[in-house]
């Protein structure tokens, strides 16, 4: 495994759970990187945030998924540099973007999961953000 893992900045750990849900059934959607853009451009957790850092932070996300103990190393690095108080809203931008092209993969579902236990998001909290992403998401024609 990498042993020279960079650091994460709060807004990185951010990114690279959006990034890591949309690779994580290894088709990375234009509507979920489009997801991932407008929330970076709009919120106001990433009001600070480099831009330019996505494309570093995607790229450490994608290496990692490429080795054995890779997704553990991840949630490493995103515990290191999220703070508690960010763990829903993590889960409610990952949620938005597993949600953005209209279906929910059966792996995007375990990932969110991971996610959810990862960072300690009851299930009730999750029921709720999930519910919401599925709305914000929902188009006008079925």
């Amino acid at each position: 495994m990498t042993t020279d893992l960079p650091s994460f900045s709060t807004c990185d750990a951010l990114v690279s759970l959006m990034v890591a849900v949309s690779a994580s059934d290894e088709n990375m959607r234009t509507s979920e990187l489009v997801a991932i853009e407008r929330m970076v451009d709009h919120m106001p957790v990433f009001a600070a945030y480099d831009v330019d850092r996505i494309r570093v932070v995607s790229q450490t996300v994608i290496t990692l998924f490429e080795e054995e103990d890779g997704i553990e190393a991840l949630f490493g690095l995103v515990r290191d540099a999220l703070p508690e108080r960010l763990y829903e809203t993590a889960y409610a931008l990952c949620c938005d973007v597993a949600a953005a092209d209209g279906r929910l993969t059966e792996n995007e579902a375990e990932f969110l999961q991971e996610i959810r236990h990862e960072l300690n998001v009851s299930r009730l909290h999750a029921a709720a953000i999930e519910l919401s992403s599925q709305l914000r998401h929902r188009p006008l024609q079925a």
